[in-house]
């Protein structure tokens, strides 16, 4: 698995970790009580779904614990005037006549339709330590790539309000 995470976000997956097993796992358990309370467990939908609801926190519970043991913790930190973890970045694209702007964050937090784009996507590798007005390569495979240049960089707070992706 071999995420890499920074402190901030193992910190969130714990507190979600935390909330997963002090909370949930209560709530969901007594769940399963109340549904097997009410007879015939073979034809009784509620027992069914709620023990379902039980086995998905307690999956979840398990995948975010071995993504903290597994992590690779990165640093944050850029240079001001580069495009690092965080930043909000404007760049145009040159094929499309468009331009977009996408934050750059770690591959638990990437999601392209909220223009969070991953440091380990294609664009996400072609932007980090590049500068305002640099024209750089964006290599989707070996065999397309295109261009884009790079309009402004924002150094943005990561406040966790990009929640990490739910699987």
């Amino acid at each position: 698995m071999n995420d890499e995470l920074t402190a901030k976000d193992i910190e969130r997956i714990e507190k979600e970790i935390e909330y997963r097993k002090l909370v949930l796992r209560k709530e969901l358990i007594e769940s399963v009580k109340e549904a097997r309370a009410h007879g015939d467990l073979s034809e009784n939908f509620e027992y069914h779904a709620a023990k379902q609801e039980k086995n998905k926190n307690e999956s979840r519970i398990r995948y975010l614990e071995r993504m903290v043991r597994t992590a690779h913790i990165i640093e944050e930190d850029s240079a001001d005037d580069e495009v690092g973890l965080n930043n909000t970045v404007v760049v145009y694209i040159e094929e499309d006549d468009a331009e977009e702007t996408y934050k750059i964050v770690t591959t638990v937090r990437g999601n392209s339709l909220k223009g969070l784009i991953s440091i380990e996507s294609p664009m996400g590798k072609a932007l980090i330590g590049h500068k305002a007005g640099d024209r750089v390569e964006v290599k989707v495979n070996e065999d397309y790539s295109y261009y884009v240049q790079i309009r402004s960089i924002e150094n943005t707070i990561d406040d966790g309000s990009d929640a990490l992706r739910k699987f």
